[in-house]
This record gives C-alpha cells, sequence and structure tokens, in this order.
C-alpha cells in the first residue's frame, strides 16, 4: 500500500501525477488553506505532508501524527514549520530553493521601478481622470520620481535573491552597490564589485534598500523605528523577504512623515492584508500580494522540487532540499 501525502493547495496536474506514482495523494481543494483544525486531523492520518507559509506546522501537530515522515514545504522559507520539534521526532523537513531565484529578484526590480517612477501614482493620476482635470498635457514638476544610475543599492541579505538583485543593479542600472550579511562573500565582492558594510552604514548610504533575509528570531522587526531613521529622506525601501523583518508600525511613521521617500512591499506581517490597513492609505507605497515567486516557470518549478523531494524520500534517499540534516541520525528516509 502506498504512503499517504496530504497536499495542502492545488498544484499542477502533472506535477500531482507524479507524485500519484509513489503515494496516495489528497488535496486540499478550496483556494483558502485548512483550517488548523482540519490540517491537524489530516495530519493525523498522513505519512507525508506538502505544506505552504500559510500552514501552522507547529509542535503540537507533529507530535499528534505518528505517522508523519516527512514534511515537504512549497517554499524557500520554512518558519512556519517547527524544524527543531521536526527533527527531534525523525521529520525530514525540505524546501525549494533555488528555483525562484529569478523571480523573486525581478519581482524586487518591478518594485524599485514602480517607486522610483511613481508608476501606480501615475497610473491612478491617469485612470481616475485627474490628470484631465488639470487640463495641462505636461509641466515640468509633474510626476517627478528618481533615476537609478549612479544611485547606491543597499541589499540586506547576499543569499541568492540578494546576489542576482545586486547584479542586476550594478550591470543593468549602472549602480554602486553596498551589502550586508552575517557572513562576508568575498567572491560575490570581487566578482560583482559590491562592498561589505554593516547594517547602520548601509541603511545611512543606500539610495535604494532591498531586503533578502529569512524570518528569524534575530531578524524579527530588524528594520525598525530606529534604523528607519537612519535612511535617506530619498530613500527606497523595498521587502520582498517576510513581512515581520519590517516593523510595519514604524514603517507607516516613516512614509507618512517623510523620513524616506517610498516602500514597494510583497510581505506583510498579516496576510491578507487588511484594505483598511494604514498603508493603503499612503500614496508613497506600492503594495502587491505576496507574489515575489509568482511565475509559472517559478511556481511550477517548485512543485517540481516537491516531487523530487517526496520522491527521494520515498527511495530511501536523502532529499535533495533537505532542512534538517541533523534528522538523518535520528531516522533513516523512507517508510521502512
Amino acid at each position: 500500500m502506498k504512503p499517504k501525502v496530504f497536499v495542502t493547495r492545488e498544484l499542477f496536474d502533472d506535477v500531482i501525477a507524479k507524485i500519484s506514482e509513489y503515494y496516495d495523494v489528497e488535496v486540499w481543494d478550496r483556494y483558502h488553506h485548512p483550517p488548523y483544525e482540519v490540517l491537524l486531523s489530516k495530519a493525523r492520518e498522513a505519512d507525508a505532508l506538502v505544506s505552504l507559509l500559510t500552514d501552522r506546522v507547529d509542535c503540537d501537530l507533529l507530535r499528534s501524527s505518528p505517522r508523519l515522515r516527512i514534511v515537504a514545504q512549497y517554499a524557500v522559507g520554512f518558519d512556519n514549520v517547527d524544524v527543531e520539534c521536526a527533527t527531534r521526532l525523525g521529520i525530514y523537513v525540505t524546501n525549494t530553493p533555488g528555483v525562484l531565484t529569478e523571480a523573486t529578484a525581478e519581482l524586487t526590480w518591478a518594485l524599485i521601478l514602480a517607486v522610483a517612477r511613481r508608476i501606480v501614482e501615475s497610473d491612478v493620476f491617469v485612470r481616475w481622470g485627474e490628470w484631465h482635470r488639470t487640463k495641462t498635457a505636461w509641466h515640468p514638476k509633474m510626476m517627478l520620481g528618481a533615476e537609478l544610475k549612479g544611485k547606491v543599492l543597499g541589499i540586506v541579505g547576499l543569499g541568492r535573491i540578494g546576489r542576482r538583485v545586486a547584479e542586476i543593479g550594478i550591470l543593468g542600472f549602472g549602480m554602486k552597490a553596498v551589502y550586508y550579511d552575517v557572513v562576508r562573500n568575498y567572491d560575490v565582492e570581487r566578482e560583482l564589485g559590491i562592498r561589505f558594510a554593516d547594517l547602520h552604514e548601509l541603511l545611512k548610504e543606500a539610495d535604494v534598500v532591498s531586503i533578502h533575509v529569512p524570518l528569524t528570531k534575530e531578524t524579527y522587526h530588524m528594520i525598525n523605528e530606529e534604523r528607519l531613521r537612519l535612511m535617506k529622506r530619498t530613500a527606497i525601501l523595498i521587502n520582498t523577504a517576510r513581512g515581520a523583518v519590517v516593523d510595519t508600525d514604524a514603517l507607516v511613521k516613516a512614509l507618512r512623515e517623510g523620513w524616506i521617500a517610498g516602500a514597494g512591499i510583497d510581505v506583510f506581517e498579516e496576510e491578507p492584508l487588511n484594505p483598511n490597513h494604514q498603508l493603503t492609505a499612503l500614496k508613497n507605497v506600492v503594495l502587491v500580494p505576496h507574489i515575489g515567486s509568482a511565475t509559472y516557470e517559478a511556481r511550477h518549478s517548485m512543485a517540481e522540487a516537491v516531487a523530487e523531494n517526496l520522491i527521494a524520500f520515498y527511495e530511501g534517499r536523502v532529499p535533495p532540499n533537505l532542512v534538517n540534516r541533523d534528522v538523518t541520525a535520528v531516522r533513516a528516509p523512507g517508510f521502512k
């Protein structure tokens, strides 16, 4: 009999078919994520679980699921999974790194350009009739934005995505680049001509600050009121990483009071964002609904990576994208 996998959201038909060769697959077919009580019930009966960031895979759920052997996360991040608990219980946790680098880097640049050139604000200006009501086709001071060439791009977190964002900025837009990370990358410094700096120095110097760090205890509210006040009044903040890396209340205050010029935000502390949230009333911020990886290419590749992790585990191999390497000392991969 095949091991059972519960998939918490609809994936692509061809990938589900591939997984079905090895597993008895049950897919949650509603648009909304399964409530915690449902997830708990399904996990208790499952040998494997495919989860998303919106699924709370905590220690209570893991301890209540005696058959569960692998949690295959459909995302790069896995802060919704209690990895330490999973390791103690011998449950493998995998993710999908690498395959969404281009999509997220391109979305980052879409936000940078949208904020710098006031694209969304200009679209509203035309679409809602404000331009027509001015009776002025062109004015020297209409919708002034900022050019990027020669400006300083600050990268917070020089992983795959941060590096690609820096590469586009340096090679594509002629920007200077500076980065902060907990570990210096001398090879990338030499290759791209990017300079290392501490976080305070970066925030003071950069014209565009782009965040690419995982959410951890150390990065929670990394960008807070004190650090936002370090930034230039002409600077732009971009967050395509995790919402809680930025203190939302402090960001609202910074945008409203003009500590910074603008922001582009893809991720939020609470998702989905309430349409009455203070951020939605501000013109100098571009808001998108967590679409960093939302290309067909990236999302399909993520699903393929989930399938590869599940199949490798089924065959008794260590999954290619194993997060908790220490788990191999607790239990060998596979269902035997």
